[in-house]
């Protein structure tokens, strides 16, 4: 196995390399102490249903010491931010992560050092939803969909949840099966109400997809019919963005800047695709996209057009990698994309746009791009306590072997698919 060796001479080497970065940004006129505060306060969310085993609709790929019930969930997301720093929040799954008593599950996630995020309702797998849910012709079969959202805003109380976050598997398979207008209001009206009903403080976010499983139409399916469902909504709803949820060649990037003008960006789904919703460990396939989007958001930062925060979280499901290894391979991926965006010369760039200057414009952006971000992310981590490669120091541990030895046997829930 491929290892990094961390010997007294190569974190000698390290302090030189983040020592010489420091000074070349100082001279571009980069504020290196700001930079390294903004990334130790970035804070990224992980999924509860990214710890367990998953698979594809055409199995489920089993994994030694995959995390079979919600507090082993909680345990794997503890390791992550226990080795990234960065990760105090986990992001559940209901009703794959339902439990009797959510009270102890709030102190079980405290005790472990970290906190239970975004609350997912699920209201697409149960048999009842195949035709739709909340946009379904039966009265009664919307009625359950709400009825089941409305319990995960009774958990968000339990657990101090700020955020439910909303996707929708409603659409369609086939010309005329359905009547979509219709089907647009049912979905206006079951979200206005839901948004009523949110705990003070809360936030209410708004997915799309452009399709699958409906192939012909989906009724959330891009990000101007989320805009408008939340803009229907209230002033607590905003949209949510999954990197795999576009067509080919859609400029996520150009999304993220008009969701952000218009106030209306309240988080992120990141993972990576190569095909369609792939769910992809973060960076894995196309780095630069996710750099480009945290330009954006750099940018707005600047504005000041970021008044309510940003809701980071992973969304994957990788079925060939260790599950924890690959959480925190997209953690500090998220961070490599976040910091290089911090390094954007602005006035250069600014300079270069004023003159229509394509060529020195991309010039800019391409050499924040290639800068090597380790060392600065290597002294960031070390300044807080941490291994400087949090892969590393999650193989060094033991705990893999640990839960391997402890988690025998299945449970149920031990697939988010099952």
């Amino acid at each position: 196995m491929f290892q990094f060796v961390r010997d007294e001479r190569g974190m000698k080497m390290s302090r030189n390399l983040y020592e010489n970065l420091a000074d070349s940004l100082t001279k571009k006129g980069i504020d290196i102490a700001r930079v390294e505060a903004a990334i130790k306060s970035f804070e990224i969310e992980t999924p509860s249903w990214g710890y367990g085993n998953s698979g594809t609709r055409f199995g489920v790929f089993k994994e030694p010491g995959a995390a079979r019930t919600l507090h082993e969930r909680l345990q794997d997301a503890a390791e992550v931010h226990r080795v990234t720093g960065v990760c105090p929040s986990v992001a559940i799954h209901i009703p794959w992560d339902k439990v009797d008593d959510f009270a102890a599950v709030k102190a079980q996630a405290a005790a472990l050092g970290v906190r239970i995020g975004a609350v997912n309702p699920n209201v697409f797998q149960d048999k009842a939803y195949k035709y739709g849910s909340l946009t379904n012709v039966d009265p009664a079969i919307r009625q359950k969909a709400m009825d089941a959202i409305l319990e995960c805003v009774d958990i968000m109380t339990k657990v101090d949840s700020r955020i439910l976050s909303l996707w929708f598997a409603d659409g369609s398979n086939y010309p005329g099966q359905v009547d979509m207008r219709q089907r647009k209001r049912w979905l206006q009206e079951a979200l206005a109400h839901i948004h009523g009903k949110l705990p003070a403080g809360a936030r209410m976010l708004v997915e799309y997809k452009l399709f699958e499983p409906g192939f012909y139409h989906t009724d959330i399916c891009d990000w101007g019919m989320s805009l408008v469902m939340c803009q229907h909504s209230g002033a607590n709803a905003q949209v949510l963005v999954d990197l795999g949820h576009h067509a080919h060649g859609v400029n996520i990037e150009f999304i993220v800047a008009s969701l952000l003008d218009e106030g209306m960006l309240g988080g992120f789904h990141f993972n990576n695709r190569k095909s369609a919703d792939d769910d992809l460990t973060v960076g894995s396939i196309n780095p630069f996209e996710v750099f480009l989007i945290f330009v954006e958001i750099v940018a707005a930062e600047r504005a000041g057009l970021i008044t309510r925060p940003i809701a980071y979280m992973i969304d994957q499901s990788h079925i060939i990698k260790q599950k924890i290894e690959a959480m925190i391979q997209s953690v500090m991926n998220v961070q490599t994309a976040y910091a290089r965006a911090l390094l954007v010369d602005w006035k250069a760039l600014a300079q270069a746009r004023s003159r229509n200057d394509a060529v020195d414009a991309e010039r800019v952006i391409q050499d924040a791009y290639m800068t090597d971000v380790r060392p600065l992310l290597e002294k960031i981590r070390t300044d807080m306590g941490l291994e400087p490669d949090p892969i590393l120091a999650f193989r060094n541990s033991g705990y893999l072997a640990k839960i391997v030895e402890e988690r025998q046997g299945e449970l149920k829930g031990a697939a988010s698919w099952g």
